[in-house]
């Protein structure tokens, strides 16, 4: 079931039959402009495309807000298993979800509080979402605010004023 969230937008991640989800999936997909090429070949698929790379991130956070744990490209499992990042992307070909992050929250540990969405192209971000423990249950903020950093580093002190 796919949710499309409005910015600053909360919602609980429990069902209305009761219980609770046990996954989330954020998917990041892109395609690269076509340029170029005349009327003709813009009608036909013809021009050209520049390549463009984005990369999806999660960041773990406990009730400190002190970083646990990071997901992204380079390390593409949280150290518990329960967040896995499905690989680099680095061209958007193909259809669908280009990259996903994949959160089972029955397996995330009691220490971490909450963790943030993100993704991130050429010297921009966009800081997308945090689930969050509240009550005993998950919920979830549709953040949406752009950013501008390469790593995850870079982004940290954006992310942490939206915790």
């Amino acid at each position: 079931m796919a949710i499309n969230l409005q910015k600053g937008q909360k919602i609980s991640l429990s069902k209305e039959s009761g219980g609770a989800l046990s996954k989330v999936v954020m998917g990041l997909g892109w395609d690269a402009k076509k340029s170029g090429g005349g009327m003709l070949k813009g009608m036909f698929g013809g021009g050209s495309s520049s390549s463009i790379d984005l990369d999806a991130s999660c960041v773990l956070f406990n009730d400190q807000n002190k970083v646990v744990d990071t997901v992204y490209f380079g390390q593409l499992k949280s150290r518990d298993g329960s967040i896995v990042h499905t690989g680099d992307n680095r061209t958007g070909d193909g259809d669908g979800d280009d990259e996903q992050i994949i959160v089972d929250l029955d397996k995330i540990p009691a220490t971490v509080k909450r963790y943030t969405l993100s993704a991130q192209g050429s010297h921009t971000a966009q800081i997308m979402a945090k689930l969050y423990r509240h009550g005993g249950e998950w919920k979830m903020h549709a953040i949406g605010e752009n950013g501008t950093g390469r790593t995850i580093e870079n982004l940290l002190p954006q992310i942490v004023v939206h915790l």
